[in-house]
């Protein structure tokens, strides 16, 4: 038997956990959570808060996990990924983002797609890098971004199942405008699940397309 890979998972929010562990679980894999809020909540509320900060203690977050005798880091948070400079970083093991795999699944939908997120501050770095990405391997675009505002505060304070039912709702009304749909927060996963559940309409978000790629990454062992 193989030996069981170690995976590093830094999120910005304890409620990502679950969902990392559950998409997870069929797999030969040993998984260390990183759980810090408080890079986000400085980002959101100190106005004198710089970028380089920012950038320097996203650094040391994933310096610190990379001395745990991991073999790969996932960064589920959206935020996290945008500040982060891979150039400035020296590291052994490979680091993935959670949300490369679903812009390659996005970038290549031909048809108009909405794009939802809850979280305001992830919006514009998200997007930027989701242009690059597209520019990159020469993909077209074809997205229009929807903000759930007045929503991302709950999951913040813990009230996860408002939040789920407050995101459920609002998808509920975009799906049956016949519309493409995507969520670009892990923390919008659950309520998407219960929207397909009861339409059985699709709706990717980003758990749905990672899977494949740590698996391939680190070689993984199916256990079931």
């Amino acid at each position: 038997m193989k030996l069981r890979k170690r995976l590093g998972c830094l999120h910005a929010h304890y409620s990502n956990i679950e969902y990392i562990e559950n998409a997870l679980a069929p797999y030969n894999i040993e998984i260390l959570h990183f759980v810090d809020p408080g890079l986000m909540e400085r980002l959101r509320s100190v106005q004198n808060f710089q970028e380089g900060d920012a950038q320097q203690k996203v650094k040391e977050q994933i310096e610190w996990i990379a001395q745990t005798n991991v073999d790969a880091i996932l960064i589920t948070c959206t935020n996290y990924i945008a500040i982060l400079q891979d150039d400035q970083l020296s590291i052994p093991v490979p680091i993935i983002k959670l949300d490369e795999p679903f812009f390659d699944f996005i970038c290549n939908i031909q048809q108009p797609h909405t794009l939802l997120f809850t979280n305001p501050a992830t919006v514009e770095g998200t997007m930027e890098r989701l242009r690059l990405f597209a520019d990159t391997y020469q993909k077209s675009l074809n997205i229009e971004v929807v903000v759930l505002n007045n929503m991302f505060d709950l999951i913040m304070q813990g009230r996860k199942k408002e939040y789920d039912q407050e995101v459920a709702r609002m998808l509920e009304q975009l799906i049956y405008d016949d519309k493409i749909i995507s969520v670009a927060q892990l923390s919008m996963v659950d309520a998407a699940q219960l929207v397909e559940a009861k339409t059985g309409r699709s709706i990717t978000n980003p758990l749905k397309t990672f899977v494949s790629t740590i698996v391939k990454e680190l070689d993984l062992e199916n256990i079931y």
